[in-house]
């Protein structure tokens, strides 16, 4: 998952970056990064385990 399909994964459930940011525990600056893909100059890479929560989520709310 890149920054791309990060931001598409958001969108696609409705979510504002808020509450993206509530779902997976952290705080709406690192969701802007990782949208963005990176803070400031530097490159951000999304870590595997939030893009695991990210399918994880996913697959909750399909379900719901």
């Amino acid at each position: 998952m890149n920054s791309a399909e990060f931001k598409v994964w958001r969108k696609n459930l409705k979510f504002s970056q808020k509450e993206a940011a509530n779902k997976l525990g952290l705080k709406i600056r690192m969701i802007q990064y990782y949208e963005k893909g990176k803070k400031g100059e530097k490159s951000v890479k999304i870590p595997k385990y939030i893009k695991l929560a990210c399918y994880a989520i996913e697959l909750k709310e399909k379900i719901s």
